[in-house]
């Protein structure tokens, strides 16, 4: 079967001159997976009944179905359980903040990178997800909330750059303004440090942001937090990051978990501003969330402390604001699993 919900517009324009249809029923069929969600080809009412006999016969619309919403007590936010077409569960957070309402989705269906903190990881990597089910995702919960979308973050389940094409087709689908119109300034996309991949997308000059998972100052420890770091260390992996910003001119973000005895003394921020002060890049400090019993966060006043050193070494910090913590929807937490 098709997955028509992953097609482009050129390639759905060229799908209707291929079924001897007009070009304007590509539009037509786009407005209705990419604006309305439809699950179904029987509710595209104003295309005929031939043409939606054939597209059910051909095709399949790739829509995540909920299986199950748990919503924060402490500030709202929403953690989804979706299952996919073949049987296999992601979840997804929908969080509200001032400037609007900001989705979390998963790129695949657990995770092959095995770093120590985070609960994704568990199980290992089952398989990547299709764009359909990326966009799927967005619409899904849009639809169950009834209000818009307007920033994105890849940072779910799965490495995004080990599921690339899908990734880079989700943006293109994403963002289409005959579809659901997002900016690609509202998207961000996290990586654990692909370096050849990063590399692939500084020459495309994506107007998204990336967002680097760094969580260590030096080779030695990063190794020991992230497997991924013994095949791309840290001089590659900042030579690479100098690199995506000179071509695209995109401020990185690196992402920074803060876990007490390991990365969060005074040594670790001296070293850390070290890396990054010529970077033009901002840190985005995360208190590790509960994922793994022998992980637990610096006490908020150590937090406070390490910003305030990166800050006077000329390094630009924000600490994350924890939200979803009570449902294990917050950053490190979701993983593949059963209700």
């Amino acid at each position: 079967m098709i997955d028509i919900l992953s097609m482009n517009f050129a390639e759905l324009n060229k799908y209707m001159e291929e079924l001897g249809e007009k070009s304007f029923r590509a539009q037509q069929i786009f407005r209705w997976l990419h604006k309305s969600y439809v699950p179904d080809f029987g509710d595209m009412t104003n295309i005929s009944k031939n043409l939606r006999e054939r597209l059910a016969g051909e095709c399949e619309i790739r829509l995540p179905k909920i299986m199950q919403v748990q919503q924060s007590r402490k500030d709202g936010t929403r953690k989804y359980l979706m299952k996919l077409s073949d049987g296999e569960l992601v979840e997804s957070v929908l969080m509200e903040y001032e400037h609007g309402l900001s989705a979390c989705i998963s790129s695949q269906v657990g995770c092959a990178m095995g770093c120590a903190f985070c609960a994704s990881t568990v199980g290992g990597l089952v398989r990547s997800l299709f764009a359909s089910e990326m966009v799927g995702q967005i619409y899904t919960m849009t639809e169950d909330i009834g209000k818009r979308i307007s920033s994105v973050v890849v940072m779910g389940i799965g490495e995004p750059l080990d599921n690339y094409e899908n990734l880079l087709r989700f943006i293109e689908l994403i963002t289409d303004d005959k579809g659901y119109d997002l900016s690609g300034r509202g998207i961000t996309v996290s990586t654990c440090g692909l370096c050849d991949r990063i590399d692939e997308m500084s020459e495309l000059s994506l107007p998204i942001t990336l967002a680097v998972s760094l969580h260590a100052s030096n080779q030695q420890k990063r190794e020991k937090i992230m497997p991924v770091a013994r095949r791309y260390d840290m001089d590659r992996l900042l030579a690479t990051c100098r690199n995506y910003f000179e071509k695209t001119g995109r401020r990185l973000t690196f992402e920074y978990a803060l876990i007490a005895g390991e990365n969060d003394s005074e040594r670790d921020a001296v070293s850390l501003a070290s890396i990054l002060k010529d970077m033009h890049a901002h840190v985005n400090l995360i208190p590790v969330n509960p994922a793994r019993e022998n992980m637990r966060a610096p006490d908020k006043a150590s937090v406070c402390v390490f910003r305030e050193r990166l800050m006077r070494l000329g390094v630009n910090a924000t600490v994350r604001r924890t939200l979803g913590s009570d449902i294990d929807g917050a950053c490190g937490q979701l993983r593949r699993k059963n209700i």
